[in-house]
């Protein structure tokens, strides 16, 4: 059984999910550079004290909710994965579920175009590679594993594979038909994963 939390405890953990809350609304709408910790906690209703408690500076809660964006990236991925019957449908649904995710407002700017200039990008390799990444590189080590992935270095197909999600992603935000686009998208990873297939299907 979980201890039961102390009042104080569940204080702190509301505060710090409100902190988090509110910046993922106000970093989506604005942007990192543009919002101070300041009008963060103003927002979220809480003291710079409470805020520093939490976190030592305004990165810190970026990286946080950067963290807690690939973790919820991957369990929707996870889900719409484990509904499929084997190896190769999870792929290719789990890879669409990425897209999906990727066209999301917060996780689109925050983790697709702001964290790599505000983390480094190695330090969002890491994050990624955690959560969303994580998923894609195990199913295609695993196809490869079982001779039916035709590829030298599934970590490299892994990565190139997920930036071309993320880029198709960057287009739907800016087209009038994302729907039509969204399909054609979605064409282009099946036929790039069955490329790979032995059998090519």
């Amino acid at each position: 059984m979980e201890p039961i939390k102390s009042r104080r405890e569940e204080y702190a953990d509301a505060t710090r999910t409100a902190l988090l809350a509110t910046a993922r609304e106000i970093f989506t709408a604005e942007g990192y550079q543009q919002t101070g910790i300041e009008t963060v906690a103003r927002a979220a209703r809480v003291t710079r004290g409470a805020f520093y408690h939490h976190f030592d500076d305004k990165q810190a809660l970026f990286e946080a909710l950067v963290i807690d964006l690939q973790k919820e990236a991957a369990s929707k991925i996870a889900a719409q994965a484990k509904l499929q019957p084997d190896l190769r449908a999870k792929l290719s649904i789990g890879a669409k579920a990425f897209l999906e995710v990727c066209t999301e407002p917060s996780y689109r700017r925050l983790v697709i175009q702001e964290a790599a200039a505000v983390l480094g990008v190695e330090r969002c390799r890491q994050i990624s590679e955690t959560y969303p990444y994580g998923l894609l590189i195990e199913a295609i080590k695993g196809l490869q594993q079982r001779g039916e992935f035709d590829v030298e270095n599934p970590y490299l197909a892994s990565r190139m594979i997920g930036a071309m999600i993320c880029e198709a992603s960057l287009h739907l935000e800016q087209t009038a038909d994302s729907a039509l686009l969204a399909r054609q998208a979605t064409a282009i990873i099946d036929r790039v994963l069955g490329a790979f297939y032995r059998d090519g299907s």
